[in-house]
């Protein structure tokens, strides 16, 4: 077990990218899914993307064609390239390790550990 650190967010105009980057040392075996999940003040925290322990691939379809996510085994880092952004991304994101289902990735943003979270603001 190690720890959870994002980076990367910032303050970008609509149409923009940032990329997501979540130092995840401990976290990197099969026995885990890691993803991303965001909250905005007053809503529901939302999955965003998510890779299982066999490397399959989620995403809410909010962001579906514009952000995609990514694990480097090596650098012991999970990112999440964001393109296209809308101003309804706004969000804290944060980053999740979740072992609870054996690596799949059910309910990760719920029962997952998570990092401090980064700001991502969208103006339009």
């Amino acid at each position: 077990q190690g720890q959870l650190m994002e980076s990367g967010g910032g303050s970008v105009q609509a149409g923009g990218s940032l990329t997501l980057s979540c130092a995840a040392s401990g976290y990197m075996d099969r026995s885990y899914c890691l993803g991303w999940f965001r909250q905005a003040p007053g809503t529901e925290r939302e999955e965003v993307a998510a890779i299982d322990g066999d490397g399959k691939i989620i995403y809410a379809d909010s962001v579906k064609g514009r952000f995609s996510i990514s694990k480097d085994n090596a650098k012991k880092t999970l990112y999440l390239q964001m393109d296209e952004l809308k101003p309804e991304d706004t969000a804290m994101y944060y980053c999740v390790a979740d072992w609870s289902s054996g690596g799949a990735c059910h309910g990760y943003a719920d029962f997952g550990e998570r990092g401090q979270g980064t700001q991502v603001t969208v103006s339009s």
